[in-house]
């Protein structure tokens, strides 16, 4: 494996759910401590500094990924569950997850009643979360809370990392957000040979998957001037989906949001990612999504107002336990992220919102 392809790797499959990011925070620490001044603030989020003349330019990827938490475990030694970011029903039964309890890892499926044992109609219907459970292989309770298990307890998607057959392609959990931390890095590993003309911040903030938690309390640490949004993106070049709904593909270059749920970028701002890419020679894709948001809602809100962009790796099946993006589409958007910040001085970031 190659360096990239060794801290996509090591990214994903690091655990870390919403609340419960101490792996993953301490592998992402592992991996600034030598870029910057690394700080943390009091939810969790990393903050490094690479210190420069002009505005604070921060570079935000979220470390958490979509998981669950214990709420039960039953006489007969099921557990229940709660999710922790936004799960589609549909892609967890038979999946394997992993319990994180405080005497180590627990591996289990994600089991419902048999479809053999439902009636016509029922078994027709897709099964909801509060009718799954987690089974360990336990037949009761105590046999659960003996190895550890405890109400609270995050769950996390079992799932590696793989090169698939042609070589361009990745297929592991948590690109969605491992993928914007993993470009987060590169950028500053980046500046830390080349000139920045701006005070660099590499943000990796924690519990975005149920509400941009860090995004909020990571602008207050810093104060930002601008912010670049480092994110996984949808692609739309998957069987069901029509060209005007997404037009977003795999290997088709990095993605700019034009819009989301909670945010429109600023126009200028989003001008530069567009003319930079244009100059480079870097394809380029537009995506909107109409009912989701990123780190980007709460920091282009943070004080009286933070000019923000989202720049994507576009991923196939987000929010499950396999997401795949393509290589190219991160090396392009490492080099259009790195190309952007080295010209955000302070006359072109005090233009962006004259």
């Amino acid at each position: 494996m190659d360096q990239t392809q060794q801290l996509l790797k090591s990214l994903t499959e690091a655990h870390g759910v919403p609340g419960y990011e101490t792996e993953i925070r301490a592998l992402l620490r592992d991996y600034m401590d030598p870029l910057g001044e690394v700080t943390q603030d009091k939810l969790g989020s990393l903050i490094c500094s690479q210190p420069g003349d002009g505005p604070k330019v921060m570079l935000a990827g979220h470390m958490d990924e979509i998981g669950f938490m214990v709420t039960h475990i039953t006489d007969e030694g099921f557990v229940k569950f709660q999710q922790l970011g936004g799960w589609w029903d549909q892609v967890l039964l038979g999946h394997r997850v992993i319990i994180k309890t405080r005497q180590g890892d627990v591996l289990g499926v994600i089991g419902a009643k048999p479809p053999h044992m439902l009636p016509p109609d029922e078994a027709n219907k897709v099964v909801v979360k509060k009718e799954m459970y987690i089974d360990i292989g336990a037949t009761k309770k105590e046999e659960v809370t003996a190895v550890g298990v405890r109400i609270g307890d995050p769950i996390v998607p079992d799932s590696s990392f793989v090169v698939l057959a042609n070589e361009k392609t990745y297929l592991a959990k948590a690109f969605d957000n491992r993928v914007g931390c993993a470009v987060v890095i590169d950028a500053l590993r980046y500046f830390q040979t080349h000139h920045h003309p701006n005070h660099l911040y590499g943000v990796q903030t924690v519990m975005e998957e149920v509400g941009i938690r860090g995004a909020t309390t990571s602008a207050r640490a810093i104060n930002p001037d601008v912010a670049i949004i480092l994110e996984s993106d949808i692609a739309g070049d998957v069987p069901g989906i029509k060209a005007e709904e997404s037009s977003v593909k795999l290997g088709g270059g990095p993605t700019v949001l034009v819009y989301d749920a909670r945010m429109i970028p600023n126009i200028k701002l989003r001008d530069l990612v567009i003319d930079t890419a244009e100059a480079l020679g870097i394809p380029l894709q537009f995506s909107v999504i109409a009912a989701g948001t990123t780190d980007g809602a709460a920091i282009h809100l943070h004080g009286t107002g933070v000019p923000t962009v989202v720049i994507g790796v576009a991923a196939r099946h987000i929010h499950s336990h396999g997401a795949i993006i393509h290589r190219d589409d991160y090396d392009r958007a490492v080099q259009l992220v790195t190309a952007v910040v080295a010209k955000l001085d302070a006359v072109t970031v005090e233009n962006l919102t004259k």
